[in-house]
C-alpha cells in the first residue's frame, strides 16, 4: 500500500506555546516528508513519531487507541505546562487520500 499524505493540526493550546496557535498546520507526506510553511517544535514531532507511519498506511486511529473517530487521531506534545509555564498542544491527524496540495 502507498502511504497516504497526513494533514497535522493543532486543535488546542494549554498554556503557552512559542510555536503553535490553534489552527497550525502542516503535513507529512508519502509516509514521511515533512512539509510546512510554519516552524516545528521538535518536542511535539516526537509525540507524532511512534505514529506517523501506521496512520499513513491505513491502521484505523482506534486501533492505536488513538480516537474513537476513524477519521482522525489526536496527540499531544510532551510539555507538561503546569511544571514548565510551558504548553501542552493537542493535535488532530488527518489522513488525506490523493492529496493535490503540495504543502
Amino acid at each position: 500500500m502507498k502511504p497516504q499524505d497526513l494533514l497535522v493540526e493543532v486543535i488546542k493550546v494549554k498554556g503557552t506555546c512559542p510555536v503553535y496557535r490553534v489552527g497550525s498546520r502542516f503535513w507529512i507526506k508519502e509516509g514521511f516528508r515533512l512539509v510546512t510553511e510554519i516552524p516545528l517544535c521538535m518536542h511535539s514531532l516526537l509525540s507524532l513519531a511512534p505514529y506517523y507511519v501506521a496512520l499513513s498506511r491505513g491502521i484505523d486511529p482506534r486501533d492505536l487507541g488513538l480516537s474513537k473517530d476513524k477519521s482522525l487521531a489526536y496527540v499531544q506534545c510532551l510539555d507538561p505546562c503546569e511544571l514548565t509555564q510551558g504548553g501542552t498542544v493537542t493535535f488532530a491527524i488527518r489522513v488525506v487520500k490523493d492529496a493535490v496540495e503540495d504543502r
